[in-house]
């Protein structure tokens, strides 16, 4: 019986044994005979490109198959038909479509494909940088604006916001002539009330928080604005104010690059107020029977002091560059050096950096392991800011030096009348600050799809300021020369720590990020010191010891704030789907924790959700001929404010005192107490948006553009509130109570009316209108009926506001007397809240709210033409419908005080009995609307077809050649940051008009 059952277990075995062979015989030869194709597919810098659909047509039958690439840029197609003719076509969004014809599939051969796309040139084609990604334009479905280095502004750019100035919808950016000064910047409205805390935050190559000061401009390749909350929610309680993602230059494919480039440069002034000359001030009082006091009548003195104190400054800029990429190995290195004077003599910003990448991939490209670092260094001398005031008050009938080589001066006048030149050349304000980043990255592709990456940054920021005011200094009189100086420290550290999961099956999409990120910064490591009475000038700052203070008063050491340590702990995660590049539809959540807020609202949670369809992919669309692209899309998020935040704000603090002293065991002693109340509730500002807009491409693809509404609306905001000391320890309590909302529309066109081979015309024209609204200043704790703001001084004014923040009302809102014109004896009259009418200085209570700061639309227009080797630009910008106060102007019009300060040729209109004139009213508020040609650029490149020179470009670039504005100030356009915007008080460094020649050349 078992002999039976192991004859039938052995037959039956070899006959399984004989099938099995049979069929793979069967299937071999199938597979030997079937044809196929494979292949690979590129972007023209040589990176694979996934998802990239493959459609094999035989062209006899009409039949199709269909394939997609993998994450390696690799498609496979098998059971082709035997001896059909095909035509593969691969396309890809963002990239223009390629056909490939004449491939005949035979039996038992591969058909083997290599496909380069290039990238087309569509609204939808641009790859824009988000939060721990990149995708194509036609995959956002928020609110991005994408400008790329050739779209940058040029000129004496020592700020990398210069760059974007008028170049995105939506983003206010004003600077004046200083080149200290890095400007105000602003994005879809002002969105909080603390100073500080309204600028985008900024992320490097990856790196969050990163020092926007330490990129040079030349290695600036993509700025990416990030302006909704579905798209800046990835970034959590930092993007309330939108995120501004910047990519610097990486290696090409090919071989080695070394470039250089350089520009020189002249600035001047562009505008001054016009005062009068000593001759026309001697003739003034002479008409009005009045004279100087003869220490201020120099004779035949006719001193401009505007001109004494500017020049014409030269400015120089150089950079070169090298780089690599053999395909494994990739490097870039680069050397910035800038030297930026000011026009007002003394005043000059000096800048080197260096910066290094190095990319190298291991394992089949399965590892990729990159260093990167870069150095900033930068020094400045300033100038102090009683220069502004009194270059343009100073007598004209004053000499600037006596006979005996001293400077004028007048001691015994008071209100900081001081001679302006004597100010530059006895004060001595210089700053050194030296800025490095470095970040380690690896990336590693653990499977088919999914990517790991380790960030790991640290930023160290150290900031000398040293200040010496000599023994002729009328800033120290009586000290025999002081001396500060003051060192501290800033670090973070930062680690990013994510998955990604990218899929593509068939007609979808799939993308999905896991992360955790830890920072912590350590901010105001360091200390302040000074000292007076030096027995020389000779050493400066530069050795406080020699200072021998009087009997009795104490060398003073201080910190420049308190050290502090802040941490930030945060969890995030984004799903991305898309169908056919139809339907798209992305979700986000972050969970940020952070030191700063209370015990009980440690924690916050971002969410942010979007979607997008490609309307021009519909089959009805099909027959609308003039429409390339159409895509809309919406979205809505919430994102945090932390910026400006003091890490102690939520505690308890107590603080000594100097001027309250108790006797103890024998000696008297500081007395410590509480100076600011714990509240445990506080939490950070919360803003919560909605976009919708479009994006198209026209009448093939001749005009491009995009459409944007937002509602964008900010709760809990932080200020300091009165509370009752029966409750707590000291009268003011930080805590969350208002709400601010901006309204507003962008659109940006694009257009390319010729684009020939000989000559291509490029016009781009954006604009914004944005409606700021204070909602409220209270809640159901805390109450604040309004917040008087911009207390500017002056006579008799120092009590009055010049601004009023209050429900309704825009930030930057002007509360001012009423003009009501002059009497019959010349002399200013101002209305009463009655209505009626007084020549009496008025009071807060008769002031009216007259207009606002905010603008009701902000645009740029930059065109680009190119004939052959030539280019030539020009870029307009400009605001409309906003208000200026012009508080310079109201302090130098004061007619009766023309035998003490100098006075503008407007006065001439005024009656010297004026002694009203100079009191801020809405008589000074006037339009800060202009128009301004702020670049013209020509530009000529010739090409060598050398292997040792590549390219050589010679160009003049103009700037700020003229503005169009009825404002009656230097400029219009005044600092717009902060909670008292668009005031021009006797400190606006002028702006400067510029010429440049420059150059580059790429080996």
């Amino acid at each position: 019986m078992l002999k039976n059952y192991k004859l039938c277990f052995t037959v039956s075995l070899k006959a399984a044994m004989l099938f099995l062979v049979v069929l793979l015989s069967f299937t071999s030869a199938r597979a030997q005979t079937a044809p196929s194709a494979t292949g690979i597919v590129k972007d023209s810098t040589g990176v694979a490109l996934p998802g990239v659909t493959v459609n094999a047509q035989n062209t006899t039958t009409g039949t199709a198959i269909n394939a997609v690439t993998d994450k390696d840029g690799i498609f496979n197609i098998n059971n082709l038909q035997t001896g059909g003719n095909y035509t593969f076509t691969f396309t890809y969004v963002g990239y223009i479509t390629k056909t490939l014809s004449g491939y005949t599939a035979t039996a038992g051969n591969k058909i083997s494909l290599a496909v380069i796309l290039k990238e087309g040139a569509t609204a939808l084609t641009q790859v824009v940088v988000t939060g721990y990604g990149r995708s194509s334009k036609a995959e956002v479905t928020g609110a991005i604006t994408s400008v790329q280095a050739e779209d940058f502004n040029r000129g004496v750019i020592s700020s990398p916001a210069q760059l974007l100035q008028g170049k995105v919808p939506g983003l206010n950016v004003t600077r004046n002539g200083n080149p200290n000064d890095q400007g105000a910047i602003i994005l879809r409205g002002p969105s909080t009330l603390r100073d500080g805390a309204q600028e985008p935050f900024y992320v490097i190559d990856g790196v969050p928080g990163a020092s926007i000061a330490l990129l040079a401009p030349e290695d600036i390749m993509t700025m990416d604005v990030l302006k909704d909350a579905s798209s800046t929610a990835i970034y959590g309680s930092r993007a309330a104010n939108g995120v501004i993602m910047v990519t610097t230059r990486k290696a090409k494919p090919g071989e080695p690059r070394l470039s250089y480039s350089a520009y020189a440069g002249f600035e001047k002034v562009s505008n001054q107020i016009d005062v009068l000359t000593g001759d026309q001030l001697r003739q003034f009082l002479a008409d009005n029977n009045r004279s100087l006091n003869p220490v201020d009548n120099n004779e035949g003195a006719n001193t401009d002091w505007q001109k004494e104190l500017t020049r014409s400054a030269f400015s120089h800029n150089h950079n070169l560059s090298l780089s690599g990429n053999t395909g494994k190995t990739a490097y870039n290195v680069s050397m910035n050096y800038l030297k930026n004077q000011g026009i007002i003599k003394d005043s000059e910003m000096e800048r080197f950096i260096l910066r290094a990448n190095l990319d190298q991939k291991y394992f089949n490209d399965r590892l990729r392991l990159n260093i990167s670092a870069v150095n900033s260094i930068t020094s400045t001398s300033d100038i102090p800011d009683e220069v502004y005031l009194n270059m343009l008050t100073y007598l004209p009938t004053v000499n600037v030096r006596q006979p005996d080589g001293s400077f004028s001066e007048n001691f015994t006048r008071t209100r900081g009348y001081l001679n302006p030149v004597s100010l530059v050349e006895n004060s001595i304000l210089d700053g050194k600050a030296k800025t490095f980043l470095g970040n380690a990255l690896a990336e590693a592709k653990l499977f088919d799809g999914l990517r790991y990456t380790l960030s790991v940054s640290y930023q160290d920021e150290q900031n000398n300021n040293n200040a010496y005011y000599n023994r002729a200094s009328g800033l120290a009189q009586g000290y025999n020369g002081y001396g500060l100086r003051n060192s501290y420290t800033n670090n973070k550290k930062v680690i990013e720590s994510f998955f990604n999961y990218d899929k593509t099956f068939g007609d979808h999409d799939l993308k999905l990020l896991a992360g955790y990120s830890w920072q912590e910064d350590r901010n105001n490591d360091g200390f302040s010191t000074s000292n007076r009475n030096f027995i020389t000038d000779a050493l400066g700052y530069n050795n406080l010891g020699l200072g021998n203070p009087p009997a009795g008063s104490t060398v003073v050491y201080d910190q420049v704030a308190p050290i502090s340590t802040l941490r930030l702990i945060s969890f995030y995660g984004r799903a991305q789907y898309n169908y056919k590049y139809k339907y798209m539809l992305q979700a986000s959540l972050r969970r940020d924790g952070s030191s700063a807020f209370g015990v009980n609202n440690r924690w916050g949670y971002f969410p942010a959700v979007s979607a997008g369809w490609n309307i021009s992919k519909e089959s009805f669309m099909e027959n609308v001929k003039f429409v390339n692209d159409l895509k809309l899309r919406a979205g809505y998020g919430s994102s945090g404010n932390t910026q400006g935040f003091n890490a102690f704000t939520r505690l308890l603090l107590y603080q000594t005192s100097t001027t309250s002293r108790f006797y103890y065991n024998g000696n008297f002693i500081n007395a410590v107490g509480p100076v600011q109340n714990p509240n445990p509730d506080l939490k950070w500002e919360r803003t919560d948006m909605t976009n919708i807009g479009v994006d198209f491409t026209l009448f093939n693809h001749i005009l491009t553009g995009s459409v944007d509404v937002y509602d964008k609306r900010t709760s809990d905001l932080i200020w300091n509130y009165n509370v009752s000391t029966t409750q707590y320890f000291v009268n003011t309590l930080t805590a969350n109570a208002g709400k601010i909302s901006n309204k507003g529309i962008e659109v940006m066109l694009s257009a390319k009316p010729f684009n020939g081979k000989a000559f291509k015309w490029t016009t781009t024209l954006n604009f914004s209108h944005n409606k700021n609204e204070l909602v409220s200043l209270s809640n159901d704790v805390f109450t604040l009926p309004y917040l008087q703001t911009a207390y500017l001084g002056g006579k008799g004014q120092s009590s009055n506001p010049s601004q009023i923040v209050q429900e309704g009302s825009p930030i930057g809102s002007f509360l001012l007397a009423r003009y009501a014109g002059k009497d019959e004896n010349g002399v200013s009259q101002f209305y009463k809240a009655d209505g009626s009418i007084s020549n009496q200085p008025p009071v807060v209570a008769d002031f009216s709210v007259a207009g606002s700061a905010q603008p009701k639309l902000i645009y740029g227009w930059n065109n680009s033409f190119i004939y052959k080797n030539f280019d030539f630009s020009f870029f307009l910008r400009g605001v409309y419908g906003n208000k200026v106060l012009n508080a310079t102007l109201a302090n130098l019009n004061s007619p009766s005080d023309a035998t003490n300060v100098n006075i503008p040729k407007f006065t001439l209109d005024e009656s010297p009995n004026d002694n009203n004139a100079y009191i801020l009213s809405d008589r000074y508020l006037e339009s800060g609307s202009y128009l301004r040609l702020d670049n013209a650029t020509l530009g000529y490149t010739l090409k060598f077809k050398t292997k040792a020179i590549n390219s050589l470009r010679f160009y003049a670039t103009g700037n700020n050649l003229f503005v169009i504005t009825n404002y009656r100030g230097i400029d219009p356009e005044i600092n717009m940051g902060g909670l008292t915007p668009g005031i021009d008080n006797n400190n606006f460094y002028p702006k400067t008009r510029s010429f440049l020649l420059g150059m580059s050349v790429n080996f």
